[in-house]
C-alpha cells in the first residue's frame, strides 16, 4: 500500500462527520484491511446503557468500505451496495473497534468483512459481524 493512498484515505475519513459525531478515529490502514476505533461515550449509548447497534453498523460498514478502497486505482471511491450485520453480544466497555477487511475484489464489486469488538480494561468482546459488497465509483 502506498503513502499516497494511506493519505487520501485519511483524508477521505476526515471528511465524514457522522464519524466526527460519534467520536470515531482511523485506527490501522492496511491493503485489504482497516480498523476504525469509536469510544462508548454517553451520547452513542442506547436506554439501557449499551452502545447503539447505529454505531457498532457505522463504524463497521466504514471499515469494511474504507478496506474495498485500498483494492481500487486512484480517484475512485466506494459505496456500500449491501451490507448486513450480525449483532452478537452488547456493546459494553470503553471503546468499540471495527475490524474490515476484504474478502475477493472483482472488477465491478468487492466483498467485505468487518469484525467489531467491545473493549473493556482486560477482557475484549467479539460483538458484530458485517459483510457486504461494495461497489466503485470513479
Amino acid at each position: 500500500m502506498t503513502d499516497e493512498l494511506k493519505q487520501r484515505i485519511e483524508n477521505s475519513f476526515a471528511q465524514q462527520t457522522l464519524m466526527k459525531t460519534l467520536g470515531a478515529s482511523l485506527y490501522k490502514v492496511a491493503a485489504g484491511q482497516v480498523s476504525i476505533v469509536a469510544p462508548l461515550d454517553q451520547h452513542v449509548l442506547q436506554q439501557h446503557g449499551y452502545g447503539h447497534a447505529g454505531l457498532t453498523f457505522s463504524i463497521g460498514d466504514s471499515a469494511a468500505g474504507y478496506s474495498a478502497l485500498t483494492q481500487f486505482e486512484p480517484g475512485a471511491e466506494v459505496l456500500t451496495a449491501e451490507i448486513k450485520i450480525n449483532l452478537l453480544a452488547p456493546a459494553k466497555g470503553d471503546y468499540l473497534i471495527a475490524k474490515g477487511r476484504v474478502i475477493k475484489t472483482g472488477r465491478r464489486l468487492c466483498v467485505v468483512a468487518a469484525d467489531v469488538y467491545a473493549y473493556e480494561a482486560d477482557s475484549v468482546a467479539h460483538i458484530a459481524i458485517l459483510q457486504g459488497t461494495m461497489v466503485p465509483i470513479l
